[in-house]
């Protein structure tokens, strides 16, 4: 029987698919991080009509830390969480938008 000579890895953190090449990226993953949650705010509170407001500026604050962190990202999996993010905000954010805007109901 040969041994396979690779060695076995368990489960891999969060951090080492961030840092893929093996470099940290504290700005980059912060931007990750920002961009996953401001996205599930803008996602999850455009389920409710009255927090349109929420979901709205929420949306368009993931929305641009996600376009940043697209724009200075290093690593694959960086992007991937990203695109998520991005997606879930920009969801948000045009839910929100057609349930009253950005400023709709308080201004005018």
């Amino acid at each position: 029987m040969a041994q396979d000579a690779r060695p076995q890895q368990g489960p891999r953190s969060l951090l080492a698919v961030l840092n893929s090449d093996g470099k940290a990226h504290p700005v980059e993953n912060t931007l990750v991080a920002v961009t996953i949650v401001l996205g599930a705010i803008a996602l999850i509170s455009s389920a409710f009509h009255h927090l349109h407001l929420l979901s709205s500026w929420s949306g368009l604050a993931g929305i641009l830390t996600g376009a940043w962190g697209q724009f200075i990202s290093a690593t694959t999996g960086e992007r991937f969480l990203l695109i998520i993010g991005l997606g879930a905000a920009a969801i948000g954010f045009f839910l929100g938008m057609a349930h009253g805007g950005l400023f709709g109901g308080v201004l005018g």
